[in-house]
């Protein structure tokens, strides 16, 4: 079957691209947190600016149930 076969050339590919991966020497490496050197830098740290009351939050909401605004359900 051609889609059988499809799959096993892929999977040739795939096996050969893993031992190519596993004969890297990785002797003294360390393990990375992140994928770069040096972590991201410019992000900031959240600052408050402003914060509005609970009541005020949930007099905009069309919907609100026991203090939470209730939202139409989107997963089934």
């Amino acid at each position: 079957d051609a889609e059988a076969a499809d799959i096993a050339a892929e999977f040739e590919t795939l096996n050969k691209q893993l031992r190519l991966l596993e004969s890297i020497d990785t002797t003294g490496v360390e393990p990375m947190v992140y994928p770069f050197e040096t972590p991201t830098s410019y992000l900031r740290e959240d600052v408050v600016d402003h914060v509005i009351s609970r009541e005020d939050a949930l007099a905009n909401a069309p919907k609100v149930r026991e203090c939470h605004i209730v939202v139409p359900k989107v997963v089934k």
